[in-house]
């Protein structure tokens, strides 16, 4: 990414999520949260249990990640995104406690999700799926934060550096890939 890409710290802040626009390149660095399917499953039981949460969602970003086990040497192996739709029927709730990003490959995200982050000012980011071996080298730091027993599936906290990603979908309803559709459509 050049000079022209947005350099955000997380945890986001609502000032963070209301400058960026669909189409805006950004480079994060901080912590991510990475998890798929199953532990998002498991963390809206536990909110709907009312139970307590492994980590505070407060201004986090999700990475829909199942990352492979590390080489020697290597802080984390291929960490390449999952399709985010498969988490549209989660997110929303756990936006409501905070979330305010998440990154995947693929879209468009359901009007139902695409609401869900207008409304609680959250922001949904793409990275390059097919490129895992090189998005791995921004990892600093990969740990197990809850449900280890789902394996690459587990809840991970990552400390990443510039990590590429585009804006999809942002707070204003704007939507990469329905731009891309319109504009290109004759």
């Amino acid at each position: 990414m050049d000079a022209e890409a947005i350099r955000l710290t997380t945890p986001l802040t609502d000032e963070d999520v209301s400058r960026l626009r669909m189409g805006d390149r950004v480079l994060l660095d901080g912590i991510l949260y990475g998890a798929r399917d199953a532990a998002h499953k498991r963390l809206v039981e536990l909110i709907e249990k009312g139970g307590k949460l492994p980590f505070d969602l407060a201004g986090q970003v999700i990475y829909y990640v199942g990352p492979t086990p590390p080489k020697p040497g290597q802080v984390i192996g291929s960490a390449g995104p999952t399709t985010a739709t498969r988490m549209d029927k989660y997110a929303p709730v756990l936006m409501a406690k905070g979330l305010k990003g998440t990154i995947g490959k693929g879209g468009p995200r359901s009007k139902e999700m695409r609401e869900a982050m207008m409304v609680y000012r959250s922001i949904y980011f793409l990275t390059t799926g097919g490129a895992s071996a090189l998005i791995a080298r921004h990892f600093r730091r990969s740990e197990v934060v809850a449900y280890a027993d789902l394996g690459p599936e587990a809840l991970f906290r990552f400390e990443v550096e510039d990590f590429p990603a585009i804006v999809v979908n942002d707070i204003y309803g704007g939507d990469l890939f329905e731009e891309g559709i319109r504009r290109y459509a004759r």
